[in-house]
Order: C-alpha cells, then structure tokens, then sequence
C-alpha cells in the first residue's frame, strides 16, 4: 500500500511539472511577439498575454491548435464549422488582437498605461466579454498563476 501511495504521489508531481512547463512554454513562446506588440500599440505586454493565455488554456484549446486563434476571435472560418475566425498563424491572431482594441472608445485613454486592471476592465466591458468582473477576476488568477 505504501508503494502505490508513492507512486501515485510521484504521478501527481510528474503531471503538475508538465503542466507549469507547459504553461512556461506558452508564455516563452508568445512574450518576444506580444513585446513587440506593445511597443507598437501601447498595450502592456501582461494584457497581451495574460488574455491569449486564458483563452487558449495556455496554448491547449483546439481553436488556438487549429485555427491559429489565441484570443477566441469570432468571425470567418475556411477550416471548420466553428463561429471561431482562423488566422495564417499565431502573429496574425495577436496582430489582429491588438488591432481590435487599438480600435475602441478607450485605447487613447490607456494608450501607453501600464496598469493592468484598468485594461482588463476596459477590454471586457467593450463587449469582449460578457461578464467582465469574472473575466477580470480569472485574468488576475492567470497572472498570479505565471507569476507576474
């Protein structure tokens, strides 16, 4: 019994230091484009890429896998029948993220601001998300989860 105990301890450590590899892999993958991003647009490099992480499950959902999607974009799709829009690949989904917002009531007012919270806020109350305190609330859980 103590054997199957340690076992199933060692399983349960193994798969916790795959998943925080691969939640480090995402984010090592993404931070150089989402940096450059930010240089571009003024969006601080943690909003880039605390958003793309949470609606991809850090690089896990099908629709960042197949359809280059890492921000659940709606909008057209030549790949499948989903409501998700395809992009060529994953520069041009963060590319069009950005963009996006560049493109709302708010952008000039946080344009170059660092603060987060006011972004995220901004960002789900202009119709990215229907509820916005919950998707503020699971954004600063990602965060805390990356370690920024």
């Amino acid at each position: 019994m103590r054997n199957l105990n340690i076992r199933l301890l060692m399983l349960f450590v193994l798969f916790f230091s795959l998943k925080i590899s691969a939640q480090n892999s995402y984010i090592s993958q993404y931070k150089t484009l989402a940096s450059e991003l930010s240089q571009e647009f003024g969006i601080p490099t943690v909003v880039i890429l605390s958003i793309a992480y949470m609606e991809t499950g850090g690089g896990t959902s099908s629709a960042c896998k197949v359809l280059n999607n890492h921000f659940g974009m709606t909008g057209k799709n030549e790949v499948n029948n989903s409501r998700f829009r395809n992009f060529t690949d994953s520069k041009a989904s963060y590319r069009a993220f950005c963009e996006w917002v560049s493109k709302k009531k708010f952008y000039e007012k946080l344009k170059g601001s660092q603060d987060h919270n006011d972004w995220f806020m901004a960002i789900a109350s202009s119709g990215y998300s229907s509820k916005p305190a919950e998707w503020k609330q699971k954004l600063n859980l990602v965060m805390k989860k990356i370690g920024w």
